[in-house]
């Protein structure tokens, strides 16, 4: 995102890993099961375990989730400066969600009990363009501070970048 030249960028971040914890048990369990199987298979087919084959399942598929995790977490971008709010999601094609701060009219933070222990949430921003119009952070580090952030923002106090 360019910045005007009388804009300051208060936050700039990406969705925290600990939002995508479930995708990395999903892979983990993935892991095992893989690893199983292949040991299933080479013990049936040559008589004996190739823990080759095996270590290389295991290393491909562990590399494989923290790839996925990794693109997934760095496709979204959200930004607040002291004049918009920004979501910017894609890797080759770009969707960008952008509303200015005077459009804002309630800023509510909402957090599970699991993302509570997690420390992660999602930060909802009704704007002037009705309900339809979903405009939110998700998976945030810290959702407190960044609504601060933003009320902050929305009153025109000096912030130092989050």
């Amino acid at each position: 995102m360019d910045a005007a030249p009388a804009e300051q960028v208060l936050f700039h971040g990406h969705p925290s890993w600990r939002s995508i914890l479930d995708l990395y048990v999903k892979g983990w369990f993935v892991t095992v099961a893989a690893a199983v199987l292949v040991a299933a298979a080479t013990d049936i087919a040559a008589g004996h375990i190739e823990l080759g084959f095996v270590v290389l399942v295991i290393a491909f598929s562990l590399a494989a989730v923290l790839l996925v995790g990794f693109i997934q977490r760095k496709r979204t971008l959200y930004t607040i400066t002291t004049q918009r709010l920004t979501i910017r999601t894609g890797l080759f094609a770009r969707d960008v969600q952008e509303t200015r701060l005077d459009r804002i009219q309630n800023v509510n933070s909402r957090q599970s009990m699991l993302e509570r222990i997690l420390r992660v949430g999602t930060i909802d921003f009704d704007t002037a363009a009705g309900a339809e119009y979903n405009f939110a952070f998700h998976g945030l580090a810290d959702p407190g501070q960044v609504v601060r952030t933003v009320d902050e923002a929305l009153r025109g106090i000096p912030h130092p970048r989050v």
